[in-house]
């Protein structure tokens, strides 16, 4: 990464299209055992994860469960502290900062500007609290509205969500799922964001209701110019609102590029098998034979080289030994890979369109 990213860095010195620069990030769990607690290892959830997030786009963050995707989303909103690296903000106007290094106090002035969408709606909700008290929170705490000002906004954010109004002094439970997610969402744009991390947004969702989610976020994000950071493990979810993909695996990015390039050719073979658990909706096909064995590496003890290695089919000698950095392999498309010029990986299967009748 450039020196050149610093905290107080002017914004017309570095790339205005990015709004977060991610440098190293490393998210580390410390293990403690015997008597006096003594630290015998860590878990490394996030160890060494660094990308750029454009101003305007949605990066998706995929990779199965425990490789570490929603650590970095709880980081780059500092509900939990980094262990080293960097998270670079560039604001709209002003100077950039490094979030990783402020205090609560120093933080208080972007808790507006990144905000989050949970995965669970109902468990991120105090059940006790009207609608009107949950997405009013946030204006209550970190700006000077008055009462009148909150409840304008509140009917205007529920409505943007798609829910009356007048729902706004009801309780989370006498709302559906989706609904739950419309107020979460309506909480998350509250304070006018300009980068919203979305966890897992649609998984508790289901399908029908999960592609209402998927549009309305889309939406938002074209009305008030919001760049997502949207983490999950739906790949077709990830195909369908992504237009760049980062893929994890055991707490490190192991391939970056735009989603369109990723889905038809991987350069990385977990990508590669991630793409063939994919449902194909056309029974003239048929799904690939690649099958992903084993489980993700404990994080506390990762194998040696690459992270990888024990499950890929294409593993040599090198891989056992060497740890593969990530690297451009093409521009614009990075893997961490020893053998990505080289091998043939599959993607995608895409149905042809139907032959026009004549």
């Amino acid at each position: 990464m450039s020196e050149a990213v610093v905290m107080d860095t002017p914004v017309q010195a570095i790339d205005q299209d990015i709004v977060l620069d991610v440098d190293q990030l490393k998210v580390h769990f410390p293990i403690h055992k015997g008597f006096f607690k003594r630290q015998v290892g860590a878990v490394r959830a996030v160890d060494g994860v660094s990308f750029k997030l454009r101003r305007g786009e949605v990066l998706g963050l995929v990779g199965e469960s425990g490789c570490g995707k929603s650590t970095v989303a709880k980081a780059l909103a500092r509900a939990l502290e980094p262990t080293s690296g960097s998270i670079t903000y560039y604001p709209p106007q002003g100077s950039s900062r490094d979030l990783a290094t402020l205090d609560d106090t120093q933080l208080l002035p972007f808790r507006s500007e990144i905000r989050m969408i949970f995965q669970d709606p109902y468990s991120s909700m105090n059940p006790r609290m009207t609608v009107e008290d949950i997405i009013g929170e946030p204006l209550l705490n970190l700006t000077d509205a008055t009462p009148k000002e909150r409840e304008t906004k509140i009917a205007d954010l529920l409505r943007r969500v798609g829910l009356r109004p007048e729902y706004r002094r009801r309780f989370p439970h006498a709302f559906s799922g989706g609904e739950r997610q419309r107020i979460v969402i309506a909480r998350a744009l509250a304070l006018d964001p300009k980068v919203v991390i979305a966890d897992e947004a649609v998984t508790a969702l289901d399908v029908s209701v999960r592609a209402q989610i998927l549009d309305l976020l889309k939406d938002l994000q074209r009305d008030m110019s919001l760049t997502y950071l949207f983490i999950g493990h739906d790949l077709s979810v990830i195909r369908h609102i992504c237009d760049r993909v980062a893929v994890m695996y055991v707490g490190k990015i192991v391939e970056l590029a735009a989603t369109r390039d990723i889905y038809a050719k991987p350069l990385h073979p977990y990508t590669e098998a991630l793409l063939a658990s994919v449902p194909i909706p056309d029974p003239r096909l048929k799904s690939t034979s690649l099958v992903l064995e084993g489980e993700v590496p404990d994080p506390s003890n990762p194998p040696s080289g690459c992270s990888f290695h024990p499950r890929c089919r294409y593993a040599q000698d090198r891989c056992r030994v060497d740890e593969p950095e990530l690297r451009e392999i093409v521009p614009g498309r990075s893997a961490a890979c020893h053998f990505s010029e080289t091998l043939d990986l599959q993607g995608v299967v895409i149905r042809p369109p139907d032959p026009v009748l004549t």
